[in-house]
């Protein structure tokens, strides 16, 4: 079993996620925006890490870029969910170090086929 953080500050799309990763068996952690996200992935293993771009206190380019540029920290997967979804948006994503960029909305498969690429 893996464990996922997920840092979205939608209630909403929260749930949506969950709801979309529920029957994976990972254990899901939640955080509520950037700086809580950060925080949690320096206090805890993570095997993967799910962004939201549109974030409170610090975005999730940001949260990327800094976990990225830590050594002890730069291998965990990065898949960054988001409705920003210009092609600069995209590019901006993936130069900050995600592995995978996905527009809201989105089918669930496309989800589950990200997450299992990486665990």
């Amino acid at each position: 079993m893996a464990r996922i953080l997920v840092a979205e500050d939608s209630v909403t799309d929260l749930e949506y996620v969950r709801n979309t990763l529920k029957d994976t068996g990972h254990e899901i952690v939640t955080a509520a925006d950037g700086e809580e996200a950060e925080k949690k992935i320096r206090s805890e293993r993570f095997d993967l890490i799910i962004l939201d771009v549109i974030m409170p206190k610090k975005n999730g380019f940001q949260v990327c870029r800094d976990l990225k540029r830590d050594a002890e920290l730069k291998d965990i997967p990065v898949i960054m969910i988001t409705s920003k979804s210009q092609e600069s948006d995209r590019f901006w994503g993936m130069k900050q170090g995600a592995n995978e960029y996905i527009t809201k909305p989105y089918e669930p498969d496309e989800l589950l086929s990200a997450v299992k690429k990486y665990i």
